[in-house]
C-alpha cells in the first residue's frame, strides 16, 4: 500500500508577504494590480484569509476586491520572489523522497512509500516536512496523507491553514462518507443540484448509490468517475519531473502595425490556441506571459503568476490583456505579440466533461464547461468547427 502526502502552501503570495513585512499580518492583504494607480484594471493574483472573509478571492477584478474591502492592503506581484522561495521549499521536500509529483508553485504531490525506513511513517514525515518549512522559510503548509492522491490532496484542504490530515488504509470510506458531495473532484453546481434531486447529499450517499443509477443519470464516464471516487479509489501513481516548462504561441505581423485593436485582437486568438493546447495535454497554468516586439526590434515581456489554476480563454485572455496594455506605449508600431503559460500542472478534475455536466469548483464553472464542450466538437469536426464570433473575419499573420 502507497502513502501518499501531498503538501500545499498557505495563501503563498500573501503569505511571503507578510513574511517578508510582518506589520502586514493580521492585515487583509491582496496581491496583485493596484486599483488606484492602475485605474481599477486588473485581477487578484493571491489573498491571505483576512482578506477571503470579505469575499475576496484570486481572479477577482480588483475593482470588485476594492470595493469589497477598501481597507486592504494591495500589493505588486513579485514573482521571482515566490519562485525562489518555491525552489526552497522543494528541495526540501525533495529531501525525503525522489516522488515529488510538482503540481504548481505552491503544492506537490509526495509518494513516501519507500521513505518510511530512514523518515518513518507518512504521519512522521509529514510533521517533519511540515516542521522544516516554518524553521527555514517561516511559513506554513497544510499536508493531507493519504493511500491515494486524491485522498491526500482531499485531506489537504480541510484544516487550512497549518493543517495536517490522515487518511489511514482501510478507512478511506469512513472518512469521505459524511462529506458533502462538493468534496468530489468534477462536482458543481449542476452536479450537485443533480445529486440532491435525486436524495444524494453526502459521498457516502454516492458510494452508496448503485453504480447503474450513476450512469444513468451522469453518464457511464462521469457517473462511473463519481462512483470510483467516493469509494476512495485512484489508482494514479506520483510522477516527478512531470511539470512541463511552456506552452505558447506567437505571431509576427506582415507589417509593423499600430492598430492597438488588431494587435487585442490577435491576442485573443493566439489566446484560444494555447488554451485549447493546454486542455488537449490535461494540464493547468498558474503563470501568463505576454511578449511584444516593437519597431525597430526591441522585444517587451511581462508575466503575471496567480494562485490559481488557469485553463480557459476567459480566464487567461484578461491577464494577458492587462500584460499588453501595461507593456505597450503607444510610441512605436508593434512587430510581434505572444503569449505563453507556465506553472503547469496536472488539470483536475481529470474526466472530460458534457455539454450539460458541471466542471467542478472551478470559479469560472460556465467557462470550463463550455471550453470543454467546444473541445469534444473541435476534436470531431476540426478546429475551425466553432469559432468566436470576433476571431471568424481575421486572419493571424503567419506565426513564427
Amino acid at each position: 500500500m502507497r502513502t501518499i502526502l501531498h503538501a500545499d502552501m498557505d495563501a503563498f503570495f500573501a503569505a511571503v508577504e507578510a513574511r517578508e513585512n510582518p506589520a502586514l499580518v493580521g492585515s487583509p492583504v491582496v496581491v496583485g494590480a493596484d486599483p488606484r494607480g492602475g485605474g481599477g484594471r486588473g485581477v487578484v493574483a493571491a489573498c491571505n484569509y483576512e482578506a477571503r472573509k470579505y469575499g475576496i478571492h484570486s481572479a477577482m477584478p480588483i475593482s470588485e476586491a476594492y470595493r469589497r474591502c477598501p481597507g486592504a492592503i494591495f500589493l505588486p506581484v513579485r514573482g521571482e520572489l515566490y519562485s525562489s522561495v518555491s525552489s526552497r521549499i522543494m528541495t526540501i521536500l525533495e529531501g525525503y523522497t525522489e516522488l515529488v509529483e510538482k503540481l504548481s508553485i505552491d503544492e506537490a504531490f509526495l509518494d513516501v512509500t519507500g521513505s518510511t525506513r530512514l523518515f518513518g511513517d507518512g504521519v512522521a514525515i509529514a510533521r517533519s516536512i511540515k516542521r522544516e518549512i516554518f524553521e527555514h522559510e517561516k511559513l506554513t503548509v497544510s499536508v493531507g496523507v493519504a493511500p491515494n492522491k486524491f485522498l491526500a490532496k482531499l485531506a489537504s484542504e480541510l484544516e487550512k491553514p497549518d493543517g495536517l490530515v490522515i487518511v489511514t488504509h482501510g478507512r478511506e470510506k469512513e472518512f469521505l462518507r459524511p462529506l458533502p458531495v462538493s468534496r468530489l473532484w468534477g462536482v458543481g453546481k449542476k452536479t450537485g443540484d443533480r445529486l440532491f434531486e435525486l436524495g444524494i447529499k453526502t459521498i457516502g450517499d454516492i458510494a452508496a448509490s448503485p453504480l447503474n443509477r450513476l450512469e444513468r443519470h451522469f453518464g457511464a464516464v462521469h457517473g462511473g468517475r463519481l462512483h470510483r471516487l467516493a469509494n476512495g479509489e485512484d489508482d494514479r501513481a506520483v510522477e516527478p519531473g512531470r511539470e512541463r516548462k511552456q506552452i505558447g504561441r506567437e505571431t509576427t505581423f506582415d507589417s509593423d502595425t499600430d492598430d492597438r485593436e488588431r494587435v487585442r485582437t490577435t491576442l485573443l486568438g493566439l489566446t484560444e490556441e494555447v488554451a485549447a493546447r493546454l486542455r488537449h495535454k490535461g494540464l493547468a497554468a498558474r503563470t501568463v506571459t505576454l511578449k511584444l516586439r516593437v519597431a525597430p526590434f526591441d522585444t517587451l515581456t511581462r508575466r503575471r503568476t496567480l494562485d490559481r489554476s488557469l485553463t480557459t480563454t476567459e480566464a487567461i485572455y484578461p491577464v494577458a490583456l492587462q500584460l499588453f496594455e501595461a507593456a505597450d506605449r503607444r510610441e512605436r508600431p508593434i512587430r510581434l505579440i505572444g503569449i505563453s503559460l507556465s506553472g503547469l500542472h496536472e488539470r483536475l478534475p481529470e474526466h472530460q466533461l458534457g455539454l450539460f455536466d458541471a466542471p467542478g469548483k472551478d470559479p469560472d464553472d460556465s467557462a470550463t464547461q463550455v471550453a470543454s464542450a467546444i473541445d469534444q466538437i473541435t476534436h470531431r469536426f476540426g478546429k475551425d468547427a466553432v469559432q468566436r464570433g470576433k476571431l471568424i473575419k481575421r486572419r493571424l499573420p503567419a506565426g513564427e
